[in-house]
């Protein structure tokens, strides 16, 4: 089966009534747990964004707690895991400053922990990775939430 482009779905979409859609979505979400909580997400959370970017910030606090640190193994998996938790998270919101906020608080918190992430190249290199990829995001902010987030990298970044 050939997949069809956006366009082709849009313009399809387009002539479904309101329960056959609700049967579409219901029966996508089934399919992968990503499609669940993406449409969680724009049922329930895309309307307070400062909820959500609360409990994403909750879900890290959680996993840096539980990371394993008797091996610097365990430990640069762990990050890789819940960075890669916080780049899903941003995918649904779409919203740059929800992008920025949950990187520099991923950032802050591999910052602080324990063992140090100095201690491994590769923890290194993810810390300058984001650090990067918060400064491409914040060009696209507005001039006073740049200024306010700028000094906040420049504090991760001393």
């Amino acid at each position: 089966m050939k997949t069809a482009t956006v366009a082709v779905l849009k313009k399809e979409l387009a002539h479904y009534s309101q329960p056959e859609l609700m049967e579409l979505c219901l029966r996508l979400a089934r399919f992968k747990k990503e499609n669940k909580e993406l449409l969680t997400y724009l049922i329930f959370e895309a309307g307070n964004e400062e909820a959500y970017i609360g409990s994403v910030k909750a879900q890290m606090d959680e996993a840096f707690a539980d990371i394993n640190s008797t091996s610097m193994y365990y430990v640069k998996k762990s990050v890789r895991k819940i960075l890669s938790g916080v780049k899903k998270n941003i995918r649904y919101s779409q919203k740059k400053e929800t992008e920025v906020e949950l990187l520099l608080y991923f950032c802050r918190k591999l910052r602080t922990m324990k063992p140090s992430f100095t201690k491994s190249p590769i923890l290194r290199n993810t810390f300058q990775t984001q650090l990067r990829m918060i400064r491409k995001a914040m060009e696209k902010l507005h001039e006073d939430l740049q200024y306010d987030y700028g000094v906040e990298l420049e504090r991760l970044e001393s």
